[in-house]
Parts: C-alpha cells; structure tokens; sequence
C-alpha cells in the first residue's frame, strides 16, 4: 500500500528532487478538478475575490486585451494592454507583433487567415503550446494541482517564490524534445511575467502567478500605471 501512494522513487532522483505535494485535498477540495472559471490554490480555493469571470474559462486573461470587448484582439489592442501594464514602447511593439503573428491563425473560426492577424478569444485554447506547465488542460480549464506543483518542485530558495533562475530551470524541465516553438513561447511567457510582476527581492510570488491566470494582474498593474511615465524595460 505504501508503494502505492508513494511519490519518490529511489532509483529515481529527480522524483527527490522534484517533489509535489501530497497535503493539496487539506486545504483546497479536488485539486485535481479542472477550474473552468477560476484560478484556485490552496491560498485562494475560491479564485480572486471580486473578479469578474465574465463566464469565460480562466483563459480569460487575454480579455484584458480585448479593450472594446468584442470578443476579437486586434495588434494595436494588444500593444495598448502591454503599454498599460508598464511595459515601455518599443518592447510592446515587439510583443504585440510577435504575440499576434504567433498566435492569430490558430484562433480563427475558418481556415482563411486573418489579413489583420486578428485573434479570437473563442478559440484561443487552441493556441496552447507544448512544453508548458499543464497549468491549462486542452480546453482551457485551470488546474490546480498542476499550478501548486510549480512551486513545490522549483522553488527552493523561498517558499512559494520563484527567482529567475528557478523559472529558467523550470521551463528547462518542461521541455519537450523538438518542440523549438514551445521552448521558446513558454520561457518568453514566464520570464514577461517575472519582468512584471517580480518584487523587490527578485521574486515572482505564487499570488502573482495564480492572478495571471486568471487576468486580475493585469488589471491591477494597469490601474497603478494609470497616470503615470514609468514603464519596465
């Protein structure tokens, strides 16, 4: 019975170096349903209080790029929304060009491309990559036990905390052979968020993450960058 719950193999060190958790079902109920509207973790088992689902999948956190809420992200959209977090100009063009020309063609609703690379919230579980976390299943549902187990394998120096050279080594260890594309978007995606959301000791915090998820960060980045002239580099 013992072998059959247990999570580390002896002839298996990465299991001992990389361990998750077993405690989840104490403080968070079925951590391993799949969220279709909230992010959740043992800190947050309801999602982010006064958060709007807008009854959308917790994909929703590109719907803060949709400013006229029209279902459709268009690439001077995206580069407003990157400006409105902090990010400075020339840094926004890039990612709202590369995000879009990544990204457009897999969300659209026919086979034809878009002449403005538009993306479509509707499909975007579509442009979900390999070599990522899990943290997303196929459809686009959050799960959290996938999230949790970010931080109990990787973040060694603080608890729930990431540095960067644990995100680096992180996105190392999701990699999947040949998957150049998922390589590359998954540690651009984490190292944004790093560059965003770090604290003032260096540190992507495991709030800070969940809300990314669920795309309060990005509101509240965007209203305490309201008004004013800094922005990251």
């Amino acid at each position: 019975m013992a072998d059959a719950m247990a999570t580390e193999a002896p002839k298996a060190p990465v299991t001992r170096e990389r361990r998750i958790r077993v405690d989840l079902e104490e403080k968070l109920p079925k951590p391993y349903l799949a969220r279709a509207l909230e992010a959740t973790d043992t800190d947050q088992p309801n999602g982010t209080s006064g958060h709007n689902n807008n009854g959308m999948s917790v994909l929703q956190h590109v719907a803060f790029f949709d400013q006229d809420k029209n279902g459709i992200i268009y690439s001077w959209e995206t580069y407003r929304g990157f400006r409105a977090v902090g990010f400075n100009l020339i840094l926004s063009f890039l990612l709202a060009i590369g995000t879009h020309g990544l990204l457009s063609y897999r969300t659209q609703p026919g086979w034809l491309p878009s002449p403005l690379f538009t993306i479509y919230i509707e499909n975007i579980h579509k442009s979900k990559h390999g070599s990522d976390s899990a943290t997303y299943d196929t459809e686009g549902r959050f799960m959290p036990v996938n999230f949790e187990n970010i931080f109990s394998k990787y973040a060694k120096t603080v608890p729930d905390k990431l540095s960067f050279k644990e995100i680096w080594h992180m996105t190392e260890a999701n990699r999947v052979a040949n998957d150049f594309v998922g390589w590359f978007m998954a540690k651009a995606e984490w190292i944004l968020l790093f560059i965003l959301a770090r604290d003032h000791e260096g540190f992507l915090s495991k709030e800070d993450a969940r809300r990314c998820f669920d795309g309060s960060l990005f509101d509240y980045h965007a209203k305490m960058n309201k008004g004013g002239d800094s922005k990251r580099s």
